[in-house]
């Protein structure tokens, strides 16, 4: 019997406390799952917006999407998560990745290693949050290379799979979506990798576009225009491009779970409310 689905939303946007509660409770109503909340520089830090988000809601589980362990002590990482976890009444999970952007670690004044060097440092990072005193919490892992998926195989209670790519020699994380091709054999990897598990994780998946309409080339249309190597058909055969009528987008995100095993999909907040249709035609399924 398939996982049933969970829908998560990624909130970006800096906001005042009483817009940052609004748009939390907003997200509990139209019946999302998880609120979630990237590390970039520019947008809200993680821990205490989750924070205020437990305050604003009930139900919603909380999670970083997922923290760039470059910009971390492990240490004092440990006393974050432990205090929010209280704080939000055990309702945190927490994601993990090596971060991507070059130049958040050049602005920061942090050191951007090699791509050997950034996994080597999450894993470090895992594995003493692992045996830090504190609540064991959920533990999501974001990444697509052969040792991302590994070190997810081994600690992950959630695997997150991108879904896109960096743009070679992009320093400011520009991301173009992977086809279904790349991620068939990525996931068919991790599945490798994982195989010995005695319990699958969660897999996730971050949707890039979002759109229920009649008219999908209007939808695409900033996606097509920069990448004139895409036909219509081409983008919406892109799995991280859930664009149609409502009963193709529900289609789509069944199909989702049917080939990849992808029960968990998180939305980019600027999403929120076009997904929120497809949340309530997938109620059955939940």
């Amino acid at each position: 019997m398939p996982r049933p689905f969970r829908f998560g939303v990624s909130l970006l946007t800096p906001a005042s406390a009483a817009e940052w509660r609004a748009k939390c409770r907003r997200a509990e109503e139209l019946g999302y799952d998880v609120l979630l909340v990237p590390d970039h520089l520019g947008m809200p830090a993680p821990f205490p917006a989750l924070v205020a988000a437990a305050g604003a809601t009930e139900r919603l589980r909380l999670g970083t999407f997922v923290l760039n362990a470059g910009f971390w002590n492990p240490v004092l990482l440990a006393r974050e998560v432990a205090t929010t976890a209280a704080l939000t009444g055990g309702r945190l999970e927490l994601g993990l990745g090596t971060g991507y952007v070059q130049a958040e670690h050049e602005r920061a004044g942090l050191p951007f290693g090699s791509p050997r060097e950034r996994v080597d440092q999450l894993r470090s990072t895992v594995e003493k949050l692992l045996k830090a005193d504190g609540p064991r919490v959920p533990l999501l892992i974001g990444g697509n290379g052969d040792r991302m998926l590994r070190l997810t195989a081994e600690h992950a209670d959630i695997a997150a799979f991108a879904g896109a790519r960096l743009t070679p020699g992009s320093t400011e994380g520009r991301l173009e979506p992977v086809t279904a091709r790349d991620l068939d054999e990525r996931v068919s990897r991790y599945a490798e990798l994982a195989s010995g598990r005695g319990e699958p994780a969660e897999r996730n998946l971050l949707i890039q576009i979002v759109a229920v309409t009649d008219d999908p080339r209007s939808a695409l249309g900033p996606l097509l225009e920069r990448r004139p190597d895409l036909s219509l058909a081409r983008a919406l055969a892109l799995p991280t491009v859930l664009v149609g009528t409502l009963e193709e987008v529900t289609g789509r995100v069944r199909g989702l779970r049917e080939r990849y095993g992808f029960s968990y999909l998180t939305v980019l907040e600027p999403y929120m409310e076009a997904f929120a249709p497809v949340l309530a035609g997938l109620a059955g399924d939940r």
